[in-house]
């Protein structure tokens, strides 16, 4: 199934900075505050996860915190180092 884009185009392009580097997108569902998750590549308790806001506050920071976060995160490099 395919996710449906971000409104806002900033968010967009982090979201899909994320996939682009191994990380998965999750629904949130139709109860929740989030607009969805990002999961990194290790998918256990000791994986990072982040909430995607769909009107955060300020939506640059946020693109930020995501580009930050993936960056940040050693799973998706470690996979990257076992494949070679």
């Amino acid at each position: 199934m395919k996710r449906s884009k971000h409104p806002n185009k900033e968010i967009e392009v982090a979201i899909s900075y994320a996939e682009e580097n191994g990380w998965t997108y999750k629904n949130s569902g139709k109860s929740a505050h989030s607009w969805g998750r990002l999961l990194c590549p290790l998918h256990t308790r000791e994986g990072h996860q982040m909430s995607i806001w769909s009107t955060p506050r300020n939506s640059f920071n946020h693109a930020q915190q995501i580009r930050k976060l993936v960056d940040k995160c050693l799973h998706s490099k470690e996979e990257e180092v076992n494949e070679n």
